[in-house]
């Protein structure tokens, strides 16, 4: 026979630069989530199996019956010498696989299975970001806004790019993505000193994990 559940099982929490994760009663986090720092999960919201919620050094905020999915990984950040939170509206769902960095995701928006939301990008509400999309940093979708798969959308106002188009490298080298991920001056070219001080800037950020510690609140 087997014993129905009664209580929610806590997930993986830790207590990460002074702050602990805060979950409502009525939200579900599944045993095997992992809620790190200033994680605040809102009434009715899930929270799946395998989804990493990281706060670093600011904040992610899950709203009213909004869903994630498993193995999706949410980030926060403030790296780049700015806060850069991770905000879900309320009834957002996040599907599996899902990467949300540092972005807003107003209300009752469907992001799909494996989709990229990066740094200081918004979600405008309704909106739809399909099966393998990106939305790349500091780009603005306006509300109902609809992301075909595979594609990228880029800047505000927003501009689609398909895979295989020519113009990709050019946008891509114009958008200064380091700067606003990782606070990181160097030029598209140089890729190798670029990936080194990125590599840098994430292994001093990450290096507070030394002093984590798990927690049951």
């Amino acid at each position: 026979m087997i014993t129905p559940m009664t209580t929610n099982p806590p997930g993986f929490r830790f207590e990460h630069r002074g702050a602990v994760p805060q979950v409502h009663p009525t939200a579900y986090v599944a045993p095997t989530a992992v809620l790190v720092g200033d994680v605040r999960v809102g009434p009715r919201a899930r929270v799946m199996y395998g989804a990493v919620l990281d706060a670093e050094g600011s904040r992610i905020e899950v709203g009213e019956a909004a869903v994630v999915c498993e193995n999706a990984v949410l980030r926060a950040s403030a790296a780049a010498g700015a806060d850069q939170p991770v905000v879900l509206g309320d009834h957002v769902f996040v599907g599996p696989h899902a990467t949300l960095l540092g972005c807003t995701v107003e209300r009752a928006c469907y992001l799909a299975s494996s989709v990229h939301v990066l740094q200081q990008a918004v979600v405008g509400t309704g909106s739809v970001v399909a099966v393998a999309a990106l939305v790349h940093a500091r780009t603005v979708l306006p509300a109902e806004y609809f992301v075909p798969p595979y594609t990228m959308a880029v800047g505000d106002p927003v501009r689609l790019l398909a895979p295989g188009d020519p113009g990709v490298p050019q946008v891509l080298g114009r958008l200064g993505f380091a700067g606003t991920a990782f606070g990181v001056d160097a030029s598209w070219t140089d890729r190798v000193a670029r990936h080194e001080r990125i590599a840098e800037v994430r292994s001093a950020e990450f290096a507070a994990h030394l002093d984590d510690r798990p927690t049951t609140g």
